[in-house]
C-alpha cells in the first residue's frame, strides 16, 4: 500500500493555508475560518434520516452479573447478549470495573498527543496498514476522493504492545488501559460464544486470542465550521470481533439500525461496544456486524477511544461448523474463510465503504 499522504489542499480556496493538509486540527484552529475545504466536502444527502430511539431502547449489558452474578442472573446476561448481537449489532456495557481515574487518563493521554507539534507527531506517521503505530489524517488518503474531519492515532497493543513515545506517561495508562479492556471483551466474547449454543471458549480458542490483534484507535473531530458538509468517519462495518469506545462527553456517533440511522448519546464510566465482521462471519451471519459513522459539530471537539479485539492474525476465519448442523438440517455457509490478516489489510488498504470487504467473502445464495 503507499503511505498515506496529507491530503491536497486547493490553493485558491484557502490562500493562507500550506498546500498539503497534514492535520484537520491545525485547519480548524486556521485564523477565520468560516468554511470547510472543497476536499473535504460531502453531499449533504449523504447524511441520511436521522432518527431518535426512545432512552433505554439501546440494549445495557450489566457486565458485573456476566463476571459474578447468581446462575440465573449470569443466563439471563448471555441471553440479552445475543438478543444484543442479533438484534442490534450493538450494545453498551455498564458495571465493567475500569475506574473512572483511568477512563480519563486515557483521554486525556491522547489529547495530548494530538495537541504535539506537528513534528513530533510526524515521527509516528508510519506507512503501512500493519505498521504498529500510524498516525494522519482521513482513514486513507491516498484514496480517498474527499476526506473526513478526522485525525488519528492507531497502534498495535496486543499480542505486542506497542505506543508513541510522546507525549510522557501515554504508554504507561495505554498499556494498563489496553488490558483491563481487552480482558473485559474476552469476557464478552465468552458469553457470546453461549448465546450461540457454543462453548464458553469457543471463540477464544478458535479464534486464538492468546494472540489476538488488539488495535487501539484515537480519534479526534475538531470543531467545524459546516458540520452539515462534513463527515468524521463514513458508514462502515469493523474487522473483528467487538469493537470498546469511549468519548470525551462530547457525542456524534451514529449506528444503523433497522435501516434508519440512530443518534448515541454519551454515557459516563461506560463502553459503547459493536460487533465486527469477524463475529458476523463466526456466527454464520446470526449475529450481523453493525453499520456505524462518526458525525461532527461546529460545538465542540469531540474525541473517541476504540479498541478493536480481532483473531490472530494467521487465523482463517469462516463460519464455526457447529453452526452449520441442526436436527433440522445442514446449514450452508454464507461465507467463505479467509485469513484475518489479509482481510485487516483488504479493509485498511481501500475506501472505507460500508462493508464492501465482507461482500468479497459472502456467498450469494444461488
Amino acid at each position: 500500500m503507499a503511505a498515506e499522504t496529507a491530503s491536497p489542499l486547493p490553493s485558491n480556496t484557502f490562500p493562507s493555508q500550506p498546500t498539503k493538509i497534514t492535520s484537520i486540527k491545525i485547519l480548524a484552529e486556521s485564523p477565520g475560518l468560516t468554511s470547510i475545504p472543497a476536499t473535504h466536502t460531502f453531499t449533504p444527502d449523504l447524511h441520511g434520516q436521522v432518527t431518535s430511539v426512545p432512552e433505554g431502547s439501546i440494549p445495557v449489558i450489566d457486565y458485573s452479573l456476566l463476571i459474578s452474578g447468581t446462575p440465573g442472573q449470569r443466563s439471563e446476561i448471555v441471553h440479552e447478549l445475543g438478543r444484543a448481537c442479533e438484534d442490534w449489532g450493538f450494545f453498551m456495557v455498564i458495571n465493567h470495573g475500569v475506574p473512572q481515574k483511568l477512563l480519563s487518563s486515557i483521554l486525556d493521554g491522547c489529547r495530548g498527543f494530538f495537541y504535539l507539534e506537528e513534528e513530533e507527531k510526524q515521527e509516528f506517521k508510519g506507512s503501512h496498514v500493519l505498521d504498529p503505530i500510524r498516525s494522519g489524517t482521513s482513514f486513507n488518503v491516498s484514496v480517498e476522493k474527499a476526506f473526513y474531519w478526522r485525525d488519528f492515532l492507531k497502534v498495535f497493543v496486543h499480542p505486542v504492545f506497542y505506543s508513541p513515545t510522546k507525549p510522557a506517561g501515554l504508554s504507561e495508562v495505554s498499556l494498563e488501559y489496553s488490558q483491563r479492556v481487552r480482558e473485559i471483551a474476552r469476557g464478552l466474547l465468552t458469553g457470546i460464544s453461549e448465546s450461540l449454543g457454543l462453548e464458553g471458549s469457543y471463540i477464544e480458542k478458535a479464534m486464538d486470542l492468546e494472540r489476538g490483534k488488539q488495535i487501539f484507535i484515537a480519534n479526534l473531530y475538531p470543531t467545524c465550521p459546516q458540520p452539515e458538509l462534513a463527515m468524521g468517519m463514513p458508514p462502515h462495518s469493523d474487522h473483528g470481533l467487538l469493537t470498546l469506545l469511549i468519548q470525551n462527553g462530547i457525542g456524534g456517533l451514529q449506528i444503523q439500525h433497522k435501516g434508519k440511522w440512530v443518534n448515541v448519546g454519551t454515557h459516563s464510566n461506560s463502553f459503547l461496544v459493536n460487533t465486527g465482521d469477524h463475529l458476523e462471519i463466526l456466527s454464520n451471519g446470526r449475529y450481523k456486524s453493525v453499520l456505524h459513522r462518526a458525525m461532527v459539530n461546529s460545538k465542540g471537539t469531540r474525541m473517541s477511544i476504540a479498541m478493536a479485539h480481532g483473531p490472530s492474525l494467521d487465523s482463517v476465519v469462516s463460519p464455526a461448523p457447529e453452526l452449520l448442523v441442526s436436527s433440522e438440517g445442514d446449514e450452508p455457509a454464507a461465507y467463505i474463510g479467509m485469513k484475518y490478516k489479509d482481510y485487516l489489510e483488504l479493509q485498511q488498504s481501500n475506501k472505507l465503504d460500508g462493508k464492501s470487504c465482507l461482500d468479497r467473502v459472502r456467498i450469494s445464495a444461488v
